[in-house]
C-alpha cells in the first residue's frame, strides 16, 4: 500500500542519497565507487531512521540489490572481455581505419559508430553494451574518451525502449494493463524526436555548431528513417525487433550518405586517414567478426526456435517474502531478478568472446601469451567497475524497498499537480537514472503516472510516452551506465566528469519533452 501523502521534510529525505552521490561524482569528482558508498550509507540509514524500514526490509532489499548487481556484472565483466578480445588481437584499429575509409569526414565518423551503431547494437543486446563496445571504437579513431563515452551514451538512447527485445515496453504493458497497439503510437512518436536529439547532441559536442550544422543533413535523413522505421514496426506489432530493424536500416542510409561529396572531409582528414590506415593488420569483415559473431549468436539465442528455452531452463533467481515499513510502504511478495545463467546477455557476450578468441587466433592475430593477457586486464578492469556498481544498485534497493523513490514521484505529482505534464518526463528520468534502468522506470513510475494522468483528466497516452522516454535517457546518463562505458575507455575513476556532461545534455533532451507533453496535452 503506497504512502497516501508526503511532507516537504520526508521529500527532501528521500531526495537526499540521490542529491549526495551526484554532488560527489559532478561536483567534487570523486569516483563512482567512493560516491556509490557513501550513498549507499546514507540511504540504509534514512530508509531505517525516517522511512521505518526494519531491519528484515533492509536484508531483503539488499538481497535483491546482490540480484540485480550480478545482473549487471555478468554484462560488464565479459563486454570488458570481449573489448580485450578485440583490442588484443589488433581488430580495433583495424575497424577504426574501415571507418576512416569508408568516410574521412570525422562528424560522419562520429555519428556511424556513436549513434547508428549504438543504436543498432541495442536492438540485439542489453545494459550498457552499446557504449561498451563503441566508446573504446572512437578513442581509436582518436576522439576524446571522454566525448566518446557521452556521445556513445546518448547516442542510442532513443533506442533503449525497443531495445533489449522490447523488454521496457513489455514492462509498461504488463504494469499499466494497457496493450502495446494502444501504447505504440505515441511512445515511437516521443522516441522518434529524442532519436533526432541523439543525432545532434554528439555532432554538437564534436566541435560545437559548426559540425552540428554540417551535420543536419544526415541527421535529418538516417534520424527520419531510423523513427519512420521504428514507428512502422511498433503499430504493427512488432516490438522485440522496432529498434533493431531501424539501426540495421540506418547502417545502410549512413553507409550511402557517406559517398556524397559533402562528407569525404576536408583535404586535411583525407590525408590523415589515407597516412593512419595505409596498411592494415587484417581485413575489416576478419576485424569485425566478434561483432558478427555477437550479432548471430544474439540473434539465434534470442529469436530462433529452441534456443531461447534451451538456453533459459537454468536461472538464478531466489522468492522474497511480503516486506513493510512502519510508515505503511508494502513490498508484495515475489521472486527477484531472474538470472538466466546460460541465457543472459552476458553470457552471450561469453560465448562470443570464446568463438572470437579462437577465431583470432586461428588468424594468426595474437602474440604469444594473448590469453593470460586479455584474462588480467579484464580482472583489473572489472574489480575497478564492480564495487560501484555494488554499492549504487544497493542504494537504489533501499531506497525503492522503503517507498523513498515513489515518495520522490509522489511529492513530485501532488505539488506540481497543475504542470505534471511538464514534468512527467523528468519523474521516468529520475527513475532511469536511480534504477539503471528504463524497465525498472516504468515499474515504478507507470501505474503513478497513469493514476495521476487520469486523476488530473490528461491524455494517459501522452504522458506515459513522456514516462517513457525519460526513463530511455535517464537509463543511460545512469551511473551504472557510465561505469560501464568508462571502465572500456580507460577512464576508470572518471565517472563524474562524465555524468556532468552526460546530466546536462540529459536535461536538456527532458526540458524539450517537457515542453511537447505540455503543449500537446493542452491541445488534446
Amino acid at each position: 500500500m503506497p504512502m497516501l501523502s508526503v511532507t516537504l521534510a520526508s521529500f527532501l529525505l528521500a531526495l537526499s542519497p540521490i542529491v549526495i552521490v551526484l554532488a560527489l561524482m559532478v561536483g567534487a569528482r570523486w569516483s563512482g565507487t567512493r560516491s556509490g558508498f557513501v550513498g549507499w550509507c546514507i540511504s540504509l540509514i534514512l530508509a531505517a531512521g525516517a522511512f521505518g524500514a526494519g531491519p528484515r526490509l533492509l536484508w531483503y532489499s539488499q538481497l535483491k540489490s546482490l540480484l540485480l548487481s550480478f545482473f549487471v556484472l555478468y554484462i560488464i565483466w565479459f563486454a570488458l572481455a570481449l573489448f580485450h578480445v578485440v583490442n588484443e588481437a589488433g581488430a580495433l584499429r583495424v575497424i577504426s581505419a574501415g571507418v576512416a575509409r569508408l568516410t574521412s569526414d570525422r562528424t560522419m565518423q562520429l555519428l556511424i559508430l556513436s549513434w547508428v551503431f549504438a543504436s543498432f547494437l541495442q536492438g540485439v543486446t542489453g545494459f550498457g553494451v552499446p557504449v561498451a563496445v563503441v566508446a573504446p571504437l572512437l578513442v581509436g579513431l582518436g576522439f576524446p574518451a571522454m566525448s566518446s563515452v557521452v556521445a556513445a551514451s546518448i547516442g542510442h538512447a532513443w533506442a533503449i525502449t525497443f531495445g533489449s527485445i522490447a523488454s521496457s515496453f513489455y514492462a509498461l504493458m504488463a504494469i499499466t494493463g494497457l496493450d502495446g497497439h494502444v501504447l505504440a503510437p505515441w511512445t515511437t512518436f516521443y522516441l522518434g524526436i529524442a532519436c533526432l536529439f541523439s543525432g545532434l547532441i554528439p555532432a554538437y559536442l564534436y566541435r560545437g555548431w559548426s559540425t552540428l550544422r554540417h551535420s543536419l543533413l544526415a541527421v535529418s535523413l538516417i534520424g527520419g528513417v531510423m523513427a519512420t522505421v521504428q514507428y512502422l514496426m511498433a503499430v504493427h506489432g512488432l516490438w522485440s525487433l522496432a529498434s533493431f530493424t531501424a539501426g540495421l536500416v540506418g547502417l545502410g542510409v549512413a553507409a550511402a550518405l557517406a559517398r556524397l561529396p559533402l562528407y569525404h572531409g576536408s583535404a586535411s582528414e583525407r590525408s590523415a586517414g589515407s597516412q593512419d590506415n595505409a596498411s592494415p593488420s587484417m581485413g575489416l569483415p576478419a576485424a569485425l567478426s566478434a561483432y558478427i559473431v555477437l550479432l548471430i549468436v544474439v540473434v539465434i539465442a534470442q529469436l530462433v526456435p529452441p534456443f531461447p528455452d534451451l538456453l533459459n531452463r537454468v536461472r538464478i533467481t531466489m522468492s522474497f517474502p511480503e516486506t513493510r515499513t512502519g510508515l505503511g510502504w508494502v513490498n508484495p511478495a515475489g521472486p527477484g531478478r531472474a538470472i538466466s545463467v546460460f541465457g543472459h546477455a552476458g553470457a552471450l557476450i561469453l560465448y562470443t568472446c570464446i568463438i572470437s578468441f579462437m577465431l583470432y587466433r586461428r588468424w594468426g592475430c595474437y602474440e604469444p601469451g594473448a590469453a593470460g593477457r586479455i584474462i588480467r586486464r579484464t580482472v583489473r578492469g572489472a574489480l575497478r567497475s564492480s564495487w560501484a556498481v555494488l554499492f549504487l544498485v544497493g542504494m537504489a534497493m533501499a531506497m525503492a524497498e522503503s517507498g523513498m523513490t515513489y515518495e520522490l514521484a509522489l511529492g513530485l505529482s501532488q505539488a506540481m499537480g497543475p504542470v505534471l505534464p511538464f514534468i512527467a518526463p523528468f519523474i521516468g528520468m529520475v527513475g532511469g537514472f536511480v534504477t539503471g534502468t528504463n524497465t525498472n522506470s516504468n515499474v515504478i513510475f507507470g501505474p503513478l503516472q497513469q493514476q495521476t494522468a487520469q486523476v488530473l483528466g490528461h491524455n494517459v497516452l501522452i504522458i506515459l510516452a513522456a514516462q517513457n522516454v525519460g526513463g530511455a535517457v535517464g537509463s543511460v546518463i545512469s551511473p551504472a551506465k557510465v561505469i560501464v562505458g568508462c571502465s572500456t575507455a580507460g577512464l576508470a575513476g572518471r565517472e563524474g566528469e562524465v555524468m556532468r556532461l552526460n546530466l546536462a545534455y540529459g536535461v536538456f533532451i527532458m526540458a524539450f519533452m517537457g515542453a511537447l507533453t505540455a503543449a500537446l496535452v493542452a491541445l488534446i
